[in-house]
């Protein structure tokens, strides 16, 4: 009830704050507009890109620093730190990355957020910024009407890139105009009780705005207009940085483990840099002085060694910490640990990893692999065979017919209740994750979903075949158990050599070819198979009635097999080019 009383009245408080004051209404006004501006670029980034974001992160960050530059390149070019951890924690969900690579990313973004504040000291200030704006918002509205993702992509980010100057531009004027009325810099603070009180309020604006960037926007805006003393906007910038790890952790609330790590990861970085930073400010604060004639830095421009005082504590917050990442690592793996996932649940298949196209791939890709090994875990056992056994070392005819006691297993039932519910998870995942991708992609998850059915289907073939297996082998018909175990010798070679193919680095053509040969070799086999039932018959070893479940299982066995090389080719074939194997392999 209080809470219902409270919000309502804070928000007519602050309506009539803005209303009331024309400059405290063109100040908020530029934050709302670079926030919109900060929207638009993020979302802008992730059509531009065209999955080209996503494939730089995967690819080079195998190394912390190569992790850290690859955060802090990737972040100073989209500008949005939040777009980067959406992208690493899909990663980290579809296993694309480990935890230590990350956690380097996260790192390097860190530093990467500091460009933000060389644009609006560099740019921002010393040009008549809002006139580029303009430009920048007419054309990416034109691109907007565009029917590729590409284009699309682009408006977005002009759009983003124009709505942050003109915020910037907006800012800037507000605080101008303020000074004439009131001059905040009156209210500036000394020594460390200064730092603290300023850090504070840094801190409380980021967690409210919910944006670092467009703190450290504010601030330096403030800062160039005079409305604040230069050693409080220090205070106020790594107050900016320490607010940041409540944004992560908010943000992290609904997401999985890993993206509670990160969270965590962060928010371990940025308070030892924090606290590193307000016992070191005035240390830095020379090193800035001392820096600046280097870098061409007036000696009177405070917002531009604002900017460098951002970076260097940053960079050094890396430094520091970076040397125990592993350690760290190691802590964050003890942390939101979770019983293992039932027989029947998903593994792979996570609402952080539907957005990112190459994540979300891998994941059904990671998801159908475990629907196989569930499937095959059924199909060997309703062969009365052992996983352990198939792809051991023994001779495939010794292991099959020593291997001739009934394993009680229900089909039905571990379809039903594990199989079923993977399946249609992986259905239910693509079709939803399918909307944020292009036709070559699409393509690719229809290809997942195919292979998905393939390895259904093979279960229902083997639940037919088994009921007969057993039936014969109750009875001790010695005819009908000999060709039975034809049928299983001729499966249980396709899952060994499909097993090793898994297991080595092969060539995609070497492997397609060898594929293509035990399609044929299962098609002869088949021919023979049938070959030899019509001699039983002839020879009255078998009645016609046993003929018939005989031939129909070895259809079912030549099903499973050719089902069994097409889930291969797609799951374990580098290129995965299905035509190679005839038409028959063609969905």
């Amino acid at each position: 009830m209080l809470k219902q009383i409270i919000s309502p009245l804070i928000f007519l408080i602050f309506a009539w704050f803005v209303v009331s004051s024309d400059d405290a209404k063109t100040i908020i006004s530029g934050i709302a507009i670079f926030l919109i501006g900060m929207h638009y670029m993020e979302n802008g980034f992730k059509l531009f890109s065209g999955g080209t974001l996503e494939s730089f992160l995967e690819k080079f960050t195998n190394t912390t620093p190569k992790a850290i530059g690859v955060g802090f390149l990737s972040t100073a070019v989209v500008q949005s730190s939040s777009l980067i951890s959406v992208i690493i924690i899909s990663f980290l969900s579809a296993e694309l990355i480990g935890l230590t690579q990350a956690v380097g990313v996260i790192f390097g973004s860190n530093i990467g957020t500091t460009t933000t504040a060389w644009l609006v000291s560099s740019f921002g200030l010393k040009i008549k910024i809002a006139q580029y704006a303009m430009p920048m918002l007419i054309f990416g509205v034109i691109f907007q009407f565009s029917k590729h993702n590409s284009y699309k992509g682009l408006g977005s980010v002009l759009i983003g890139l124009g709505f942050i100057f003109l915020g910037i531009a907006y800012m800037k004027e507000g605080f101008d105009t303020l000074k004439e009325g009131i001059n905040l810099a009156e209210y500036a603070m000394s020594g460390y009780p200064g730092v603290l009180v300023y850090l504070l309020l840094g801190a409380i604006a980021t967690i409210i705005i919910q944006s670092s960037s467009a703190t450290m926007a504010i601030i330096i805006t403030a800062l160039a207009s005079g409305q604040i003393d230069y050693i409080n906007a220090l205070s106020l910038a790594i107050g900016a940085n320490v607010g940041t790890t409540v944004t992560a952790i908010l943000g992290s609330l609904a997401s999985n483990r890993n993206g509670k790590r990160l969270a965590v990861a962060h928010f371990i970085f940025n308070i030892i840099t924090g606290l590193v930073a307000v016992l070191l400010i005035y240390q830095l604060r020379d090193l800035v002085e001392f820096l600046a004639p280097y870098l061409s830095i007036a000696q009177n421009d405070y917002a531009m060694k604002l900017a460098l005082f951002h970076t260097i504590f940053n960079v050094l917050g890396v430094l520091l910490v970076t040397p125990f990442i592993r350690p760290l690592v190691n802590y964050l793996q003890t942390l939101f640990c979770v019983k293992e996932k039932g027989r029947g649940q998903v593994k792979y298949l996570t609402e952080e990893v539907m957005q990112i196209p190459a994540s979300a791939l891998e994941a059904l890709r990671k998801e159908t692999i475990h629907l196989y090994d569930k499937s095959l875990e059924a199909l060997v056992h309703a062969m009365n065979l052992h996983r352990s056994e198939i792809f051991s070392e023994r001779e495939i005819p010794e292991l099959v017919e020593l291997s001739n006691e009934t394993i009680h297993v229900d089909i039905n039932k571990v379809y039903q209740e594990e199989i079923k519910n993977i399946y249609s998870e992986i259905l239910r995942y693509s079709s939803q994750t399918q909307a944020y991708m292009d036709e070559e992609d699409n393509n690719k998850v229809y290809e997942l979903k195919l292979t998905a059915r393939n390895i259904v289907e093979m279960v229902k073939d083997i639940r037919e075949l088994q009921k007969n297996l057993n039936y014969f082998i109750k009875i001790k018909n010695n005819y009908m158990i000999n060709e039975y175990n034809k049928l299983r010798r001729e499966i249980v070679t396709i899952l060994r050599r499909i097993q090793q193919i898994r297991d080595a680095d092969f060539d995609s053509a070497e492997i397609m070819t060898e594929l293509e040969v035990l399609k044929e070799k299962a098609a002869d086999n088949e021919r023979k198979l049938n070959q030899g039932i019509d001699k039983l018959i002839r020879d009255n070893k078998i009645d016609p009635k046993m003929a018939a479940s005989l031939i129909n299982d070895v259809g079912f066995m030549h099903s499973i097999c050719k089902k069994l090389l097409k889930v291969a080719a797609v799951l374990w074939v580098k290129d995965k080019e299905i035509a190679e194997l005839g038409d028959e392999y063609e969905y």
